[in-house]
């Protein structure tokens, strides 16, 4: 058996940092991952779709301006653009290793299986550590569906070779819309079956439904309240049954895609015989990402039943941990808001609280909801369907929630971030200069003042 200061589990955003600042700080440390090293977010997750994306986006803005200056509209070459997107993702494996090997982290490859509250089995090693890390991730959800084995998930997505001209994508979260519009800027028709009554649960209802309302515009057929209750492969292509209002109603696609959610990627861990306790979504932790079952062992990132998934939270969490092993439990998870992005196109950003959880929590709150297409923003790239929705405490002049659809708002959501992160009021925030004609020069028509 080897012995470490610290064993992390997973080789992504948040078991990256873990790993490289416990070392750093001259301990010994091992890492373990079953896929290949560098985590979800570089090879299968935000990266290569963002670069997907952007090859929409030039359709949609070439289709926009066809016939005010532009004469053709642009088309997808979906091999060529795999083939652009892997030049991203390829390296990264390779890059991840070395890097790890060069600051003397002990590499070891295959599923970790805790043998007690401080052992682990990979393959045929035992490790054990004063400190163990689980930054695992998350993975597709079982859909307990039959014929569920003839889903692709969001990683099949982005490799594939070919783009079939029909899709049906199981769900109505971030990877089902953004799927969706890559798909159909690429010429395929697609179809959205989502078993609630609103898609992108969490999201402020009027942004999404203008932003269903733009998908439904390009040809994006999407069913609410659509339970999928099974798929069934024919000779000639796949069909997904689903019930809608008391009916029973099927449509066929040459692919479908599970979009219906993540888990933990705990399954093949044995967390109980470390006697690490599970929650509904991943091992649950205390305010020092500690486990509360078990004071040997972390978790960050995803896995953990704590904060949302999002990559810019996996880092800050593994950095919280890295500090409360090397220095013992001082530094605590802060909830403050952190801003988000569905990049869909256009995109959907937010921050913050929607209206209805500011009612809910009984604050007096100044709302401004408005569609901005006559904006010049919008008007100049002939941009159909934008707006955006603010809430600012009517007492103490703070934002506490901003929700913005149209190009520009991944990069003006930061600008809300940065206010309610430094209590900046609403009226000082709109009285500031920003540069013009831009996105954040429209700041101030945003904020009910």
């Amino acid at each position: 058996m080897q012995s470490f200061d610290l064993i992390v589990i997973g080789t992504g955003s948040a078991g990256k940092t873990v790993a490289e600042t416990v070392r750093e700080a001259g301990k010994s440390v091992a890492i373990i991952d079953k896929l290949p090293f560098g985590g979800t977010c570089s090879q299968r997750g935000c990266d290569p779709k963002k670069v997907l994306v952007g090859a929409a986006e030039i359709v949609a803005r070439s289709a926009q301006l066809t016939g005010k200056g532009i004469t053709n509209t642009a088309t997808i070459n979906w091999a060529d653009l795999i083939q652009f997107k892997n030049t991203f993702t390829d390296s990264i494996p390779e890059k991840t290793e070395k890097k790890f090997a060069d600051q003397g982290i002990q590499l070891f490859h295959g599923a970790a299986t805790f043998l007690s509250a401080t052992t682990i089995r990979v393959g045929d090693e035992e490790l054990a550590a004063n400190h163990i890390v689980i930054a695992t991730g998350q993975r597709p959800g079982s859909l307990n569906i039959p014929g569920e084995e003839f889903l692709i998930d969001s990683t099949g997505f982005m490799e594939l070779a070919e783009l079939p001209k029909e899709i049906v994508l199981v769900g109505g979260g971030y990877i089902a819309f953004e799927f969706a519009h890559i798909a159909a800027r690429a010429g395929a028709k697609v179809t959205i079956l989502h078993q609630g009554k609103q898609p992108l649960e969490g999201f402020d209802a009027d942004l999404v439904d203008l932003l269903v309302k733009a998908m439904r515009a390009i040809g994006i057929f999407i069913v609410l309240e659509a339970k999928v209750t099974a798929v069934e492969k024919t000779p000639a292509t796949l069909m997904v049954h689903y019930e809608h209002s008391g009916k029973s109603y099927s449509v066929g696609a040459r692919l479908v895609v599970h979009a219906a959610g993540r888990v933990a990627d705990v399954a093949e861990l044995a967390l109980e015989a470390a006697g690490v306790a599970i929650g509904k979504k991943g091992v649950i932790v205390n305010e020092y990402l500690q486990s509360i079952s078990n004071p040997a062992v972390y978790a960050c990132g995803d896995v953990a039943d704590k904060g949302l998934p999002l990559t810019p939270l996996a880092s800050y969490e593994g950095s919280i941990v890295a500090k409360n092993i090397l220095n013992g439990n001082q530094k605590t998870y802060s909830n403050d808001p952190v801003p988000t992005t569905v990049f869909t196109v256009p995109p959907l950003a937010s921050i913050g609280l929607t209206e209805e959880q500011a009612r809910e929590q009984g604050l007096v709150v100044n709302v401004l909801f408005q569609e901005t297409a006559d904006w010049y923003v919008s008007r100049r790239i002939n941009e159909p369907i934008t707006g955006f929705k603010t809430l600012v405490d009517a007492e103490t002049d703070q934002i506490v929630g901003a929700h913005l659809l149209g190009s520009g708002s991944d990069d003006v959501i930061n600008l809300f971030a940065m206010a309610m992160k430094h209590q900046i009021p609403a009226k000082a925030l709109g009285a500031m200069l920003f540069a013009y004609p831009t996105h954040g020069s429209d700041l101030n028509s945003m904020l009910p003042l």
